[in-house]
């Protein structure tokens, strides 16, 4: 029996190493392809998704049930570590490099670039079946890191509307994911 999300993140808090390792293996991933979505740079995707999984194993993290799925609230945090990254990297005066640039010490194997793809079509997939305006506003949020507020200023919309755009965009998305994840088991 699969473990849930809330469960893994509750035997986290209590630090055992076993659900980090669970939840590491579930949503590395995910968050990887994410952050190098967001950052274009590999090292920085890297970092930032090891500096999530270090803030659950460290922190007491304030996930709440009722505000949102636990895939949502990773990814929100994950684009933190993302742009906190980006701006101490700008700070320290340091290129990025390009999004295809492979060093050649950490070359993927074939079959963790076959998963990658896969993963990356679900994802790509997953945001086509959002419509024009939920799309512009996830692009803009998660991929471009402009505030909500930022956001309703250069979309000349309120701000409870992005608000509201983003939250109907993130449980769409999770439902695509899911869809995608449960047809991927059953095969």
């Amino acid at each position: 029996m699969r473990i849930d999300d809330i469960q893994l993140f509750r035997r986290i808090q209590e630090k055992d190493e076993e659900a980090l390792e669970q939840l590491y293996d579930r949503y590395e991933k995910l968050l990887y392809s994410f952050s190098l979505r967001m950052t274009s740079n590999e090292t920085i995707a890297e970092e930032a998704v090891q500096d999530v999984f270090t803030k659950l194993w460290t922190n007491n993290l304030p996930y709440k049930e009722d505000k949102g799925k636990f895939s949502s609230w990773l990814l929100t945090i994950t684009r933190n570590a993302c742009l906190d990254l980006i701006r101490k990297t700008k700070t320290n005066n340091v290129e990025f490099q390009e999004r295809d640039t492979l060093q050649e010490d950490n070359e993927p194997t074939p079959e963790e670039q076959v998963e990658w793809n896969e993963k990356r079509q679900q994802i790509n997939s997953a945001m086509q079946s959002l419509n024009d305006e939920q799309k512009e506003i996830i692009e803009l949020f998660y991929f471009k890191g402009l505030s909500q507020s930022k956001i309703s200023e250069a979309c000349n919309i309120p701000l409870g509307t992005v608000k509201g755009r983003v939250r109907l965009a993130l449980n769409h998305l999770n439902k695509q994911m899911e869809k995608t994840n449960e047809r991927g088991i059953q095969s």
